[in-house]
């Protein structure tokens, strides 16, 4: 479905023989037929069988991906939120700090 369609020879050589200018002198100009190459095939590709254990190992791969990359994200999620929060408590520290000496 999603190859290429290539024209076929003879086209190639109608187009190719359009574009040439004619021949000025007397001497016989000789038409050979064109000669017609083989239609190009798309390579063959084995089929996939699944069977139901096969379908299992995926589903629990994809599960298992799922659950190891929300981990991860979550837990990023909780790194910046933690960070974020000890940051504004050493604000307010040092806030308060610099409040108590005057």
């Amino acid at each position: 479905m999603f190859t290429p369609k290539y024209p076929v020879s003879d086209t190639i050589t109608a187009l190719r023989n359009a574009t040439r200018p004619a021949p000025t002198d007397s001497v016989s100009v000789q038409h050979h037929a064109p000669v017609s190459a083989p239609a190009p095939t798309s390579p063959t590709r084995p089929a996939i069988h699944l069977t139901p254990g096969s379908t299992l190992a995926l589903i629990g791969g994809g599960t298992a991906l799922v659950l190891i990359v929300g981990t991860v994200l979550v837990s990023m999620l909780l790194a910046v939120a933690i960070t974020g929060a000890s940051v504004a408590v050493c604000a307010v520290v040092v806030r308060s700090l610099m409040n108590h000496n005057r």
